[in-house]
């Protein structure tokens, strides 16, 4: 009798119903985040209604590609598990600096192009320090990734950023509804329903959201049906060294985040990420940042919204975001299917987005627990850790005085979290010290060794 070999629940492809139901869970999940890049930065630059509209479309579409590049994966580009691409809020503020001073969106698409190409380049590099991501690490960053995104959902509950009627009770509300929806779901519908529990309680908020006022869809009539995105749309890169400096400083930014993504979304989904698969991720991130300067947008990186949404609904199947992805592609063909998308009012994503972001601060809490506290200096690795993490969250301005590269390093929570925890990891777990080595001699315990940087991350208990 034949046997047939079990599939890997990464690999699984569900039915095309669910395919489609999950797969839309997971775009509504990212959209408000990839449409927020091209509207800064346009707005920053005073583009026209039109270029700003050209932008967010091209935004959707590359983000669409550049999923199915991670997810689905060819040769030896993709990580080949459920990764949602976006645009990097790393770059945000050197484009912005670029486009205002420093020769416009073709200097910022020439400096995101070599960008790309030095992702690619470093990728194997990267992949081979995968050695020093054990799981006090891991989890501190994952931790620290979920903190970080929870201010983002607060915004949106209170009406987000700018808003008029920001903070007013009534959007509080809202959000509260959708997020006990989502709850009631998870807990009390049926195995499938409670899967798409995001989903569900985003369409519910909504239909709650219209008739009291909540959202306007004047912009889906003003969206035309079909928009292609063309090369160098906005002409000819440009090539200037300040600009190039700066961003690959971001490109740096982007790929240690996306390291830690990709390790979290490993954990979650039981298919642990090794040096090569790690390198394949991060190859991806950079042709799509590549084929972001090419058609009008800008880096990409792994969305650390959507890995949440892994760890909450346990679907772990990469078509699932590969769905998405081909979903994303669409909203970029079609600016007025994207527009009915963007008519999604902010606190109804707030609402779903508060279960999810707290999700991955719980999955690095479930990692940390595999780490061994006693009579080492792993809570110290931790606790410095996610106080450096937090504190450009808390005090966005706190590094406002310092070098451009350092504020580009540092304001992201989720980069200065993770080096942090690396540095002290090796300080306190891997380089040699006199008083450990007294401590072995006497026989008394040691701070760990390297078991925290050489041992597999099973092993470390």
């Amino acid at each position: 009798m034949a046997t047939t070999t079990p599939v890997h629940p990464v690999d699984e492809v569900p039915p095309v119903r669910q395919l489609a139901a999950f797969g839309l869970q997971h775009v509504l999940a990212m959209y408000a985040g990839a449409v927020a890049v091209p509207l800064i930065v346009g707005g920053a630059m005073k583009l026209s209604p039109a270029d700003l509209a050209y932008l967010i479309t091209a935004d959707l579409l590359v983000c669409g590609i550049a999923t199915l590049i991670q997810c689905v994966g060819f040769w030896r580009f993709g990580v080949r598990l459920p990764i949602m691409q976006g645009c990097t809020f790393a770059a945000v503020s050197p484009m912005v600096l670029i486009g205002t001073t420093g020769g416009g969106l073709p200097a910022i698409y020439g400096s995101v192009i070599v960008a790309g190409l030095a992702i690619v380049l470093l990728a194997p590099v990267f992949g081979r320090l995968l050695r020093f991501f054990p799981p006090l690490v891991t989890g501190t960053v994952i931790l620290i990734i979920g903190l970080s995104l929870l201010p983002v959902a607060g915004n949106w509950a209170a009406g987000g950023v700018g808003a008029k009627d920001f903070g007013e009770p009534k959007n509080l509300a809202l959000a509260a509804f959708v997020l006990a929806v989502v709850l009631g779901v998870q807990r009390f519908a049926p195995a499938f329903l409670s899967r798409i529990a995001v989903l569900i309680g985003i369409a519910v908020g909504l239909a709650v959201a219209i008739p009291f006022g909540f959202t306007d869809f004047g912009g889906v009539g003003d969206a035309h049906w079909l928009g292609i995105s063309t090369p160098f749309h906005f002409g000819t890169p440009s090539f200037h060294a300040s600009a190039i400096v700066s961003m690959l400083v971001v490109a740096l930014v982007t790929m240690t985040e996306t390291t830690g993504d990709l390790i979290a979304v490993g954990e979650m989904t039981g298919r642990k990420v090794e040096a090569r698969s790690l390198a394949d991720g991060l190859r991806a991130d950079g042709l799509s940042t590549v084929l972001g300067g090419v058609f009008n947008t800008f880096p990409y990186t792994a969305y650390a919204q959507n890995v949440g949404l892994v760890g909450m609904t346990r679907v772990r199947s990469r078509w699932v975001v590969a769905t998405a992805g081909g979903i994303l592609v669409l909203l970029g063909l079609l600016p007025k299917l994207g527009a009915v998308v963007a008519a999604i009012p902010a606190p109804v994503l707030g609402g779903a987005g508060l279960v999810m972001f707290g999700t991955v601060a719980a999955s690095g809490l479930r990692t940390l627990a595999q780490v061994d506290f006693k009579d080492n200096h792993n809570l110290t690795v931790v606790a410095v850790s996610v106080a450096v993490g937090m504190l450009p969250v808390g005090v966005p301005t706190v590094y406002a005085k310092f070098p451009d590269w350092f504020q580009t390093v540092m304001n992201s929570g989720i980069s200065a979290g993770c080096l942090t925890a690396i540095l002290l990891n090796l300080l306190f777990n891997h380089l040699p010290s006199k008083a450990t080595s007294a401590a072995e001699t006497d026989g008394l315990p040691s701070g760990g060794g390297e078991q925290a940087v050489e041992q597999p991350r099973e092993e470390i208990v």
